[in-house]
């Protein structure tokens, strides 16, 4: 099932390549003949592909959301950076050790309104992934959150982070700078903050890398992204001592976006364009943006202590799963 599923995603890339390239090929053609030959073969492939995708989303599982989640082409960070706020200014560095770019963090202007913004950040190809490290936060990335999130309070500007990471680096180097402490501080911060904080798993939420910079008051997830406590590979190697079931895994860690609403480890699900975001990037970001602004709306308005609310939030995280 796993492997099909690879084989449609692959094809349905394939198919989408092929109908753009004769839709370039459609806009140059001055003979009508050949015009009505390439505008009927682009409808044929967009037919087929319509197929495809009904068939594929007829049959997702926890393991399908999962490599749904981490697709090549789904918007990282930035793209919602791009299409949701403007005059976004990146600030790097942690004053500390160094910088690190796999959380880009910086002030940005959401509808008139001053906002931080703080996210990770994949690549789309092995040279970005490589100054990305994959999306995996070093220490300085976290210690970087919490420049961010001081100088959000002491402006008093709302938070947003949007949370895409298989989990924090795992490497000696950052063992040995305190990785561990410097996701505890980054939460620590966030727990203390007074202002309004509305985080948004867009991609992979995966293990301590994800809490790190989602300890918020409203947590949103998107229609087919993932959160869990481990990414399901890892899990598999961990129970069954084999990577290769990381399907089987994904379906006990019960990892999708309709599981962590029922459980109450999030807020809300923010629907995705028909085939998933990657599809529709523009409509997905209109979406998401409007998702916090409702988000930040409705914080604006409850009238109660920010810290209070955040502490109590996640005190009952979980607590549908334990009842049941």
């Amino acid at each position: 099932m796993a492997k099909s599923w690879r084989e449609w995603m692959k094809n349905l890339l394939e198919l989408e390549d092929l109908v753009g390239q004769i839709k370039t090929q459609l806009v140059q053609e001055s003979d009508p003949i050949r015009y009505a030959e390439l505008d009927a073969k682009v409808k044929s492939f967009e037919d087929r592909r319509d197929k495809i995708l009904e068939l594929m989303f007829s049959r997702l599982g926890p393991w399908e959301e999962t490599l749904l989640a981490r697709a090549d082409p789904r918007p990282y960070t930035l793209d919602y950076v791009q299409n949701v706020f403007s005059d976004f200014l990146e600030i790097e560095g942690d004053r500390r050790f160094g910088a690190d770019h796999a959380i880009v963090c910086g002030p940005a202007i959401l509808e008139g309104r001053p906002v931080m913004v703080v996210g990770h950040q994949k690549g789309r190809n092995i040279q970005e992934r490589t100054y990305r490290n994959f999306a995996m936060a070093k220490p300085e990335g976290y210690r970087k959150a919490v420049r961010m999130f001081q100088m959000a309070e002491r402006f008093q500007m709302p938070v947003v982070t949007f949370v895409d990471t298989p989990a924090a680096d795992p490497g000696v180097e950052s063992e040995s700078r305190g990785i561990s402490e410097a996701i505890a501080a980054s939460m620590l911060a966030m727990f203390e903050l007074t202002v309004p904080v509305v985080s948004i798993v867009i991609g992979e939420g995966g293990s301590g890398g994800a809490i790190g910079i989602a300890a918020a008051n409203i947590v949103l997830m998107q229609e087919h992204a993932v959160y869990s406590v481990i990414p399901p590979e890892g899990c598999a190697a961990i129970l069954w001592r084999d990577p290769a079931k990381g399907p089987q895994a994904a379906a006990a860690l019960r990892l999708t976006s309709k599981s962590a609403l029922e459980f109450g480890l999030v807020d809300g699900i923010v629907k995705e364009p028909f085939g998933s975001a990657y599809r529709d990037p523009i409509t997905a970001a209109t979406l998401v943006k409007e998702a916090i602004i409702e988000s930040l709306a409705k914080l604006d308005s409850i009238g109660l202590n920010l810290k209070s609310h955040r502490y109590e939030r996640f005190r009952r995280a979980g607590s549908s799963y334990m009842k049941s």
